[in-house]
């Protein structure tokens, strides 16, 4: 696909224009304790603050709002691991439009409840959100639904976009940036954005080790599929798609470097940010915790950390927390 087809800093600014109504402008706030920890400024970009707790909500704004009458009568789909479902059940809500949400059995059940919540249908089918996708692309043709896609869409990733424009408005001088990465819609539209502002930014997108779909694709030069596996950083699962048309592309194009987490860097970060930020983050958001902490982000500063959700299984929370205390 010609690179003039992916989505641009303009599409971001339309974006931002379209869905200022349905999401906030979430805090650029500087942590002390990882600031002194990385000898250089560190800030997190709390997306733990949106409507439905995570980044996902920018994306599917945008993807909803911009649809015609006529699909938003038929209703809408997604696949999902957990946020962009809920996502996509809270604009639909707002919009008043039925939606449907396939998502494999893997998904915590404490996703799957927040969603039904929201009015939305949930579907659970299979052990991975591939076959979930499968599924919801034969709901889609059955009912003659829209998808929205959590990631590989123009629309999605220009949504995602929109935060790259409130980091530099708040710190111009933000230096690097580390994004979660998964599909890689934060990852691209974040990257699209920040490097169309001042090409010298440096982008790290971060991943879990157990189940990386892009950085494994990236590494065999194509999209990949790989098995999923049980992690604490639940939301960053699945794969990329093999017909992946935008994210691959823009993620190859834009990333400076790329970083694995473990499970015990991962339960650490999460610890961290609650004993020391008083924060309350998932483990997908905390990635980029994570690596500072291990030692693995060793870049110029200011350093902005993308916080991209906060809907952790407060049990989950609670173990990690307590097993801390106990040492």
């Amino acid at each position: 696909m010609p690179e003039t087809n992916f989505p641009n800093l303009a599409d971001v600014f339309m974006a931002r224009k379209r869905i200022k109504n349905m999401v906030v402008k979430t805090p650029l706030i500087k942590s002390t304790s990882l600031s002194r920890l990385a000898g250089a400024d560190v800030y997190l970009k709390l997306e733990t603050v949106q409507p439905t707790g995570s980044f996902k909500a920018r994306g599917a704004a945008n993807k909803i709002v911009s649809l015609s009458p006529e699909q938003k009568e038929n209703g809408v789909i997604a696949f999902s691991t957990g946020n962009h479902g809920r996502a996509v059940a809270e604009m639909s809500r707002r919009f008043g439009l039925k939606s449907v949400i396939c998502l494999s059995e893997r998904v915590p059940s404490f996703r799957v409840e927040a969603m039904r919540a929201l009015g939305a249908e949930v579907v659970a089918y299979g052990q991975s959100q591939d076959e979930a996708y499968a599924k919801a692309l034969s709901i889609q043709k059955e009912r003659n639904l829209t998808m929205v896609a959590p990631f590989d869409d123009p629309m999605v990733i220009s949504g995602q976009g929109t935060i790259a424009l409130e980091i530099f408005e708040d710190l111009p001088e933000t230096a690097s940036v580390a994004v979660p990465l998964s599909g890689g819609g934060l990852f691209a539209g974040v990257a699209m954005a920040a490097k169309s502002i001042n090409p010298k930014t440096k982008l790290i997108g971060v991943s879990m080790a157990v189940a990386p779909a892009m950085i494994r694709s990236l590494e065999a030069g194509k999209p990949v599929e790989i098995p999923e596996k049980d992690s604490l950083a639940d939301a960053l699962l699945g794969g990329i798609g093999l017909d992946n048309q935008y994210t691959f592309p823009m993620t190859r194009q834009y990333i400076d470097q790329q970083i694995l987490v473990s499970e015990e860097e991962i339960g650490a970060a999460m610890v961290h940010a609650f004993l020391n930020e008083r924060r309350v983050i998932e483990g997908s958001g905390a990635v980029g915790i994570a690596a500072l902490l291990a030692g693995k982000l060793k870049t110029p500063g200011p350093i902005v950390l993308v916080i991209s959700g906060g809907n952790v299984d407060p049990r989950q929370l609670h173990d990690l927390v307590a097993a801390k205390i106990d040492q």
